[in-house]
């Protein structure tokens, strides 16, 4: 894992819970997220404002060893914080299961876009639902090794 700093668990308790539950098996079950059927993965980033580790839980969607990171924050006006991070900081860690990698991150546009959200709808189809909640363009983020 190329990331280094101080981890800051999550001020918000879903998240936090989250990420604790799936790191104390270190990922061997995996994990969903809370109430829902949804596998994740999780991803580490380094915060824009405090430059420490955040660590986020986000639904598992991937092709071809490449991951998406949807920040469709279910369809609120705002996008989640990690995007901000993923823009000022496009390296991230990333756990699926007990799998641990590095991966460089980029904003996806136009037809790779279209691309990739229509993989992720076909993958889980509230991402479409998250969609018409909001007014805003839910950015992708492509992970890649």
């Amino acid at each position: 894992m190329a990331l280094t700093g101080t981890y800051v668990p999550s001020a918000t308790e879903w998240v936090r819970k989250n990420v604790e539950e799936f790191e104390a098996t270190d990922g061997e079950k995996g994990g969903t997220l809370p109430g829902t059927k949804y596998p994740i993965v999780v991803i580490t980033s380094v915060g824009v404002s405090s430059g420490n580790l955040r660590k986020n839980p986000v639904m598992r969607v991937e092709r071809d060893g490449a991951y998406l990171a949807v920040a469709s924050k279910g369809g609120a006006p705002e996008d989640p914080v990690w995007a901000d991070n993923f823009r000022q900081h496009p390296e991230v860690d990333l756990q699926d299961k007990a799998e641990k990698h590095t991966y460089r991150v980029r904003e996806l546009d136009g037809d790779e876009y279209d691309s990739w959200w229509e993989h992720a709808v076909a993958t889980w189809s509230t991402y479409a639902e998250y969609k018409k909640k909001t007014d805003r363009k839910i950015p992708l983020f492509l992970l890649e090794r």
